[in-house]
């Protein structure tokens, strides 16, 4: 049994303006972060012959089949068909957090499954080529509106200020963090459920239509994406940060009305009431969660202010797509490298 593990993202600044409808004219570009929150997926031989299915996959649902065409679960399907892989295989999935919350999770779910089935072909993929085709699957073979941002970061990992210069062009920047800047960082986040799933791809599609519409807007947002960076990369005080994110929310949530919601504003209000700087809706808008950037002294406010909302903690930085465990000394022995970098 070989096991990947892929990480889910939160994205602080200049999210839009990795659309390929926008970016493809103008340049796009956003500042984020991989997180210690994860997908995982569990690849192993299965001996057909034995059974009356050639194909065993479970997720949410367990599928037994005997082709590819009868899998009902599409990026599955898709993922195994652009590989290669066809049958004698059991894959199981499963996630830290659940989809539909903003946080990244379906393109963790492509970039993961490619990253685990070349693992197991012993086909070690670059890290923006995973992200390449993973986006190319989403948008092309899936025929699903998204950005690029959640495929790159789930692939490359890191904290990282990405340009999105055209497709196949994207430029990653780490954020030249020193670890005590990093730990203060993470001491001024907190994040809460809204309570609200939604299809991210239905709203995706709604704001990639309206892009020349919001082309104002959006050359705003990824200004903010190199004030934001300067913040970080800078020495001066990390509050300025929050104030970039408030801009940047206001901004965001003005490009459709769909974005926010009654439930959305009065969440972000309570939360700026008892003492945030600022923060945002994670992902493409209309639920999921709702970060903040908080002075520490002001977080037990806040918690009490919010306690009827989940807060999930989370730390930033983390590893893109990697091999976690490989189970055959001779897999390990013959190919090392796919286990040590995979992705």
């Amino acid at each position: 049994m070989l096991i990947t593990q892929t990480p889910l993202r939160i994205s602080f600044l200049g999210g839009g303006t990795d659309y390929p409808e926008y970016f493809e004219k103008y340049g796009g570009a956003v500042l984020g972060t991989a997180v210690d929150k994860c997908a995982y997926f569990a690849i192993s031989r299965f001996y057909s012959k034995l059974f009356d299915y050639s194909i065993r996959i479970a997720y949410r649902k367990v599928e037994c089949v005997s082709s590819l065409n009868d899998i009902e679960h599409a990026p599955f399907r898709e993922c195994m068909r652009w590989t290669g892989l066809h049958q004698d295989v059991e894959i199981n999935h499963s996630a830290e957090l659940p989809a539909g919350t903003g946080l990244g999770s379906s393109s963790s779910f492509t970039v993961g499954l490619l990253n685990t089935i070349y693992a197991y072909k012993r086909k070690l993929v670059p890290s923006l080529e995973l992200a390449y085709e993973a986006i190319d699957i989403e948008r092309n073979v899936l025929k699903e509106s998204v950005g690029v941002q959640d495929q790159t970061f789930a692939a490359v990992g890191g904290f990282n200020l990405i340009e999105f210069r055209s497709m196949g062009n994207f430029i990653v920047n780490r954020v030249p963090f020193s670890p005590i800047r990093l730990e203060e960082f993470e001491n001024h986040l907190m994040v809460f459920f809204t309570g609200i799933k939604r299809r991210a791809d239905e709203l995706a599609s709604k704001q990639a239509k309206k892009v020349e519409f919001n082309l104002k807007r959006l050359a705003a947002m990824r200004l903010l994406v190199d004030e934001g960076y300067n913040v970080l990369a800078g020495s001066g005080p990390i509050s300025a940060f929050g104030d970039t994110l408030h801009k940047s929310w206001m901004l965001k949530r003005s490009l459709d009305e769909a974005i926010s919601n009654n439930t959305v504003d009065e969440l972000y209000q309570a939360g700026m009431d008892a003492g945030a700087i600022g923060g945002k809706l994670l992902g493409a808008g209309g639920g999921g969660f709702m970060l903040f950037f908080v002075p520490p002294e002001k977080k037990a406010a806040i918690a009490k202010k919010l306690a009827n909302y989940q807060q999930v903690d989370f730390h930033v930085n983390s590893r893109g797509s990697h091999v976690v465990h490989a189970d055959s000394e001779r897999y390990v022995s013959q190919f090392p490298a796919v286990v040590r970098e995979a992705a």
